[in-house]
């Protein structure tokens, strides 16, 4: 089933946090997927929002940055 308007702004705003807390650590994109164990391909698709990452993907993301997984999506204010 295609995603909605608002599921693909939320996968958006979710890989859009992601790049903002890789950044804040001073990560490359290269550097974390190859932290991750994941071609950069996969990594870009998630920061873009072009893809739903699985709920590991996003632990996996979230304990490469030393963050907690709920940090990820701390981007609910902009939802509105």
């Amino acid at each position: 089933m295609p995603l909605t308007n608002e599921e693909r702004n939320y996968l958006k705003l979710l890989g859009g946090n992601i790049v903002k807390k890789r950044k804040e650590r001073g990560i490359k994109q290269k550097e974390l997927s190859d932290l991750l164990d994941i071609d950069d391909g996969s990594l870009r698709r998630i920061e873009s929002g072009r893809t739903n990452p699985t709920t590991m993907s996003l632990y996996n993301i979230a304990s490469a940055l030393e963050i907690e997984l709920k940090d990820l999506f701390d981007f609910e204010n902009d939802l509105n």
